[in-house]
């Protein structure tokens, strides 16, 4: 269906891109690039080291905080924190999504600097999972036959998993559980990307900084033991949490959820990647066997949603055909002898008239 001259837009030169495209791209570009710098961030955390997890950790608190403020300082963007403050609610459940959060960057820190790197990979491979099975027990939604399928087979690989660990897979299992946990107390919150990280490590700075001190009173900090590289290095930690967070806002606004659905899965395929190949982490038969059923699980639920995705965008396609047009208004009698020229046009609708999806 062709869109009237009134809503056209003006026309684009010839091998010009549409501003659109260039902004799907440029969204489907920073999408890529968060997901890939979260899979990737593996090879980072080793050079912390002399420092303990629970260091690193405290450190990330704290350089993240001072990078998002930056971040805020140069957007102006500071009205939401006067509101936060001003809602006992809201600012309770940041507290809670801040000590999540604390926990599970604790154990992906302790993890990885353990040589446990495909196990962690795991846990956001599972993650869907552990959401849509909250989602049953705690909101009480409901399920499709597919996505039952899909939990189905990713318990089923939890047992696997299990039993070729000789017990469950508890790093895996806690991560997915403290990730989903995060998603749910966010997604109540509402707030921005930046806005959220921002309010999440004020919370948590006073008690990092004071771990921190307590450090370097008892003489164990590494921060300034280290040299000026080590030290540096800790800072960044702060620039490796804000960057693909603000890469992710930007392909958040830019590009459908089914497409960020997708690019998910880039951060556990990297994980796992460096995990087996570049950190020589075993994968017993059992340990293949039961990623195996996890990433049939997740075949079936990205397929379901795909398909649900497109069912939906065709029924409301075929909803937007069957509107009513606006009729010609009728000139007056008075008036009926007025040229063609002089008579008003009718006035075209364009609800059914603009086939591009909302994100």
């Amino acid at each position: 269906m062709k869109p009237s001259s009134s809503t056209t837009s003006a026309p684009t030169a010839p091998g010009e891109p549409a501003e659109g495209a260039l902004s799907s791209r440029a969204g489907l570009l920073n999408g890529i690039a968060a997901y890939s710098m979260w899979g990737l961030v593996p090879l980072f955390w080793p050079l912390l080291m002399p420092a303990g997890a629970m260091e690193i950790l405290a450190h990330r608190m704290t350089w993240s905080l001072v990078v998002v403020g930056v971040v805020l300082l140069v957007l102006r963007r500071w009205s939401w924190a006067g509101e936060l403050i001003r809602q006992p609610r809201r600012l309770a459940l940041v507290t809670v999504a801040a000590a999540v959060i604390t926990v599970n960057w604790g154990l992906y820190i302790w993890s990885v600097n353990n040589n446990h790197v495909v196990e962690a990979s795991l846990g956001y491979f599972i993650n869907p999972l552990v959401t849509i099975a909250m989602g049953v027990l705690l909101l009480k939604e409901r399920l499709r036959p597919v996505q039952w399928a899909a939990v189905g087979t990713g318990l089923a690989a939890v047992l696997v998993l299990a039993f070729g660990y000789g017990q469950p897979p508890w790093i895996s299992l806690a991560l997915a559980f403290s990730f989903a946990t995060y998603g749910l107390v966010k997604k109540k919150v509402n707030l921005g990307g930046v806005e959220s990280l921002a309010a999440e490590t004020a919370i948590q700075f006073l008690p990092a900084l004071g771990f921190l001190l307590w450090l370097g009173a008892r003489g164990e900090s590494t921060f300034t033991a280290e040299g000026g590289g080590h030290a540096v290095l800790l800072a960044l930690t702060g620039v490796v949490t804000a960057v693909p967070l603000v890469c992710f806002g930007a392909a958040a606004i830019r590009v459908p959820l089914s497409t960020l659905g997708l690019l998910q899965y880039l951060a556990p395929v990297f994980q796992f990647a460096l995990g087996v190949l570049y950190f020589k982490e075993a994968m017993p038969p059992e340990r293949w066997a039961g990623f195996g059923l996890v990433w049939l699980a997740l075949t079936l639920l990205t397929w379901d949603a795909l398909r649900t995705a497109r069912a939906n965008r065709a029924l409301a396609a075929e909803l937007a055909a069957q509107l009513p047009k606006a009729p010609a208004p009728t000139p007056p009698a008075a008036s009926a002898s007025a040229s063609v020229e002089e008579a008003p046009g009718p006035e075209i609708v364009a609800v059914a008239e603009d086939p591009a999806p909302r994100p």
